[in-house]
């Protein structure tokens, strides 16, 4: 309880102190309108009119590269640093962080699935497909300890599911390998990963071609007492999440699935804010935005933002 409210007074705190920012920018807004008409007005009436045209110009030109100097960090997401999409592991699982070409996974010895995966998906990667997809999964080499092998699936009734899936990664030989590796694999109900986790996954490919770049995260939700699978005890999910964030835009979408077959159901029903993943999973998404962008952008889903085929 005593957490609870020591958060509470920093959200409320890290509230205040942004919208005395916001009033700090319009005030700054505001000052340089009453200087710039000021400075017309001499110049117009003290100085020749080819000249005073020129200053006026130089000053108007330059306004909006001061205002986005002055703008709050509310403004601005276009700086991010490089792995933006990595999430922070907060419910204590066991991980090995692996940086792969095509993506990062955070990989759970204990249970031989993935924490999580996460990467950037642009316009440009989902438009090439020079690589077919291939279906040899092997273990991922860069794992240290236990891994699963392609017989503990044998005869189970449940798929090899991709959290990173192969239709993302037809931009490179190497990266659809990659894909293919053991650490980027759960079991998966048939249902499902051919049913809305599919439909979800061409969806993306979808928004990724319209956002011009969007970051995603992905995973089976950890609990200790999972069953388990082959020789090898491979974890069996009860649940899996899925997270997108269009950075340019600070809009975010989250999913939560039960590890059965949804039928017919779209993926727009199984949307949910990212703070619901977050409090599900134990886990940190986004980060590395500005504070308030991240708070803001993940307490709310615009589905009106984001496009689905049904």
């Amino acid at each position: 309880m005593a957490k609870r409210k020591v958060r509470k007074k920093k959200n409320t705190q890290r509230g205040k102190s942004f919208w005395v920012e916001i009033k700090r920018f319009i005030a700054i807004v505001c000052v340089l309108i009453v200087a710039i008409i000021g400075l017309s007005f001499l110049y117009l009436h003290y100085v020749p009119e080819e000249k005073a045209q020129k200053v006026v110009d130089g000053i108007v030109q330059k306004v909006p590269e001061i205002i986005e100097s002055k703008a709050p960090n509310k403004l601005k997401t276009e700086n991010l640093p490089t792995g933006a999409e990595i999430p922070v592991l907060k419910n204590g699982a066991k991980q090995q962080i692996i940086k792969h070409e095509g993506y990062t996974v955070s990989y759970n010895s204990d249970f031989k699935i993935p924490n999580w995966v996460a990467y950037e998906l642009t316009r440009e990667k989902v438009s090439n497909n020079k690589v077919k997809r291939h279906n040899k999964f092997i273990p991922d080499p860069e794992v240290k300890g236990a891994t699963a092998l392609n017989e503990d699936y044998t005869r189970t009734g449940y798929d090899r599911g991709h959290m990173v899936p192969a239709g993302d990664m037809k931009w490179s030989e190497k990266v659809m390998r990659e894909t293919f590796y053991f650490s980027n694999i759960c079991p998966q109900d048939r249902g499902l990963n051919s049913g809305v986790w599919n439909d979800l996954e061409m969806t993306i490919r979808v928004w990724a071609k319209e956002h011009k770049r969007i970051y995603i995260a992905c995973g089976p939700v950890i609990e200790k007492d999972l069953k388990r699978l082959g020789k090898n005890r491979v974890g069996i999910p009860r649940m899996f999440y899925k997270v997108v964030c269009d950075p340019e835009k600070a809009q975010s979408i989250g999913f939560l699935f039960e590890n059965r077959d949804y039928k017919q159901t779209s993926p727009r029903d199984l949307a949910v804010t990212v703070d619901r993943v977050e409090e599900v999973t134990g886990i940190d998404f986004f980060s590395q935005f500005p504070n308030e962008i991240e708070k803001e952008m993940e307490a709310k889903v615009d589905l009106k933002f984001w496009s689905f085929f049904r």
